[in-house]
């Protein structure tokens, strides 16, 4: 949990001089900085949560001196933050307001904007009038786990009070926005009297049941003191626990076939659960099974601990106020299981908003009732989001929780807000905007699998269902540009080796690719390779190894998948390269061309039988593309047969034109779209009436 002092002078005076050629001033460069360093450490901030802020001056128009409050903009995270993302804001407007007994989050946002220096910057913090009316030039805010152990305490104020002495200021629990500003800023005025009493330095603010804030004329100061006031939680923790750290309590069976079997099922109760409310019917899931995890998944206390609440109310919105907790021993009636346990976590979570709504005025309305995190005892922590990224990011969070709480509890007892304060966060319009609204794009919340994933078709597939915004799965018996491919598609894709002509070297690679998303709906079979020779010279050998890759290895694939898809029972779509050699054979291509034949009719077997199930099944036909079968000795070598020049090879077809690996990729696409049509034959050869499908 230890957090490190991460701050260097000399790389600090290199973000001065990098960001000065941009015309940004030291302030600010090193507000950036120092913000990047607290972004960086997830036992500090995670995921846009923080804020930052540094009071300096601009120049205006008129050259006239403006003093400014660069505080950090919505929809910027810590981590990666650059200096746009801490907008200038007009200082004094802002302080002015501290007079108003009450401003409305409507009008302090309009305040905050109409001060921007930059009409086009992003909305700054909800804490900017936080930021504002503290005194200090830079101000640090993080929801450090250490100290939101001591925070979410029954007695936390008594406890901060002994672990800081008066060196900071406590504030009680209030809901973000103008009124904490106040509050804040009236807790800061007194603490520091009582510390110029005590003759100490006020360093810090805690923000009980929220988080920590830290300050100081430099942002090497505020920086360290955030550090320094983290490792004295980090210490009274370690001397509640001892030296052993948290405990495991005893190992819990992993449920019947483990994440590979569970989070299918999963993924299809969330899916009936979804459709059922009106909501998209498709997640995908991020399961997080460490020490740590199973530390809080496997207790006894599991069902107490899930019903207290979130770490930090900023959290609500990542993970809602509570997790669902699946029963212990998953097995044969798991489905069912977890259908039973979906339903009560929609009615509870009904009832909440019910209860909730009517104390606050009746006015708001429901959220979906879907869990966003699920304790699975056995197995751990698994993050739901509308992207293999979105539900990661919710499994941080829950580590976070899970952290928080086990330390907490260490301590005395985790008792973090209120269920009032949480659903008020909850359903706050600030605090949502900060998921965004963004159209989601055509293949969203699809898991898309890519065999041959590192050949040129392989890629080019990968990558053109990862730009409609599917989260891909590529394997191939290159290991390594497998992962290469996968890395080119995003930061939670999949890259496997695999071995497709051996069964059980399949059935493991779908099992990890089903744990790794929750799930899988579309697979693109699309390895293989070509023997040549004539057919009545051919070896049994090679004709055996042709049909192992080209038709067995597609079979394999496409039956694990089929029991992925029946787990879900949310339908799928296998889509086949079979190539125009199924329909139009060539001489000395027997082996390739009878394999791919045979695949053609494995296609149609499985439209067939699947439709029942909403699995669809189709095909490329596919000609003459730049690959690993047609590669460049090949090209030069078929031109000189034909005394045409290589150009004109690649471009003998109808339309005059080389038809691309991305070409056959976008053709996948295009099959994946359409919804209303399986068994079917889709070419891609710029043309040849010998492969026509007739």
């Amino acid at each position: 949990m230890s957090v490190l002092d991460r701050w260097s002078d000399a790389e600090a005076a290199a973000a001065v001089t990098r960001y000065a050629a941009e015309g940004v001033g030291e302030d600010l460069a090193l507000r950036t900085y120092s913000a990047r360093l607290l972004g960086a450490d997830p036992a500090l901030v995670l995921h846009g949560g923080g804020n930052t802020s540094v009071k300096t001056t601009v120049t205006g128009l008129l050259g006239e001196t403006i003093p400014v409050l660069c505080v950090k903009g919505s929809g910027w995270d810590l981590a990666t933050i650059e200096p746009p993302g801490h907008p200038a804001v007009r200082l004094e407007p802002l302080q002015a307001l501290r007079v108003l007994p009450a401003l409305s989050d409507e009008e302090m946002v309009a305040a905050q904007r109409c001060n921007l220096i930059d009409p086009a910057a992003p909305n700054p913090s909800v804490e900017a009038l936080l930021h504002a009316f503290l005194p200090h030039r830079f101000v640090d805010h993080t929801h450090s786990i250490a100290l939101l152990a001591l925070a979410d305490q029954p007695d936390a104020a008594e406890l901060c009070q002994a672990v800081y002495g008066e060196r900071v200021a406590l504030v009680p629990y209030v809901m973000p926005g103008f009124d904490l500003a106040l509050a804040a800023a009236s807790a800061y005025e007194q603490a520091a009297d009582r510390a110029r009493s005590a003759g100490v330095e006020l360093e810090g603010m805690v923000l009980l049941k929220h988080g920590l804030f830290s300050f100081g004329a430099t942002a090497k100061q505020s920086y360290q003191r955030m550090i320094a006031l983290v490792r004295q939680a980090e210490q009274r923790i370690e001397q509640a626990r001892g030296a052993g750290g948290f405990s495991l309590p005893p190992s819990v069976p992993e449920p019947a076939g483990g994440a590979a079997a569970v989070l299918p099922l999963l993924r299809g109760g969330l899916s009936r659960a979804a459709e059922a409310e009106g909501a998209p019917g498709r997640w995908l899931l991020a399961l997080r099974d460490t020490p740590l995890t199973r530390a809080v998944t496997d207790d006894p206390r599991l069902s107490d601990w899930a019903s207290r609440g979130v770490a930090t109310p900023d959290h609500v919105i990542r993970t809602k106020a509570r997790p669902l907790v699946l029963p212990a021993g998953l097995g044969a009636g798991a489905g069912a299981a977890i259908e039973a346990a979906l339903a009560a976590y929609g009615a509870d979570y009904s009832s909440y908003f019910a209860r909730q709504n009517a104390r606050a005025g009746g006015q708001k309305k429901p959220l979906d009732p879907l869990p966003r995190l699920v304790a699975i005892p056995g197995l751990g922590l698994v993050g739901i989001g509308r992207s293999a990224a979105e539900a990661a990011v919710v499994a941080d969070v829950a580590e976070a929780w899970a952290q928080t709480l086990l330390a907490a509890e260490a301590v005395g007892r985790f008792e973090p807000v209120n269920e009032a304060d949480t659903f008020d966060m909850e359903y706050w319009s600030l605090e949502q905007a900060k998921l965004g609204k963004a159209a989601e794009k055509p293949l969203a919340r699809q898991v898309v699998l890519v065999t041959g994933g590192a050949g040129a078709i392989g890629e080019a597939t990968a990558r053109a269902f990862a730009q409609r915004g599917a989260d891909v799965a590529v394997l191939d018996r290159q290991g390594e540009q497998a992962e290469a491919v996968a890395a080119a598609c995003g930061r939670r894709a999949l890259g496997l080796a695999c071995d497709l002509t051996d069964p059980q070297a399949v059935r493991q690679a779908l099992a990890a690719v089903a744990a790794h998303f929750g799930g899988l709906d579309i697979v693109v079979s699309n390895a293989g390779a070509a023997w040549s020779g004539a057919i009545a010279e051919l070896s049994d050998a090679d004709l055996r190894a042709s049909f192992e890759l080209n038709l067995f290895a597609h079979q394999s694939v496409a039956q694990a998948a089929m029991a992925i898809f029946r787990a879900q029972g949310m339908g799928g779509q296998l889509l086949f390269n079979v190539s125009k050699q199924a329909l139009n054979p060539g001489p000395g291509f027997g082996a390739y061309g009878i394999a791919k034949a045979a695949l053609l009719a494995l296609m149609r077997q499985y439209a067939l039988e699947g439709g029942n199930e909403g699995v669809r099944a189709n095909a490329i036909n596919a000609d003459r593309i730049r690959s690993g079968l047609l590669d460049e000795a090949m090209i030069q070598e078929r031109s000189a047969a034909r005394g045409v020049s290589e150009e004109a090879y690649m471009a003998g077809n109808l339309l005059g034109e080389e038809v691309r690996a991305s070409d056959v990729a976008e053709a996948f696409v295009a099959l994946a779209l359409l919804q209303r049509t399986t068994g079917a034959v889709l070419t891609v050869d710029g043309g040849n009436v010998a492969a026509m499908v007739r």
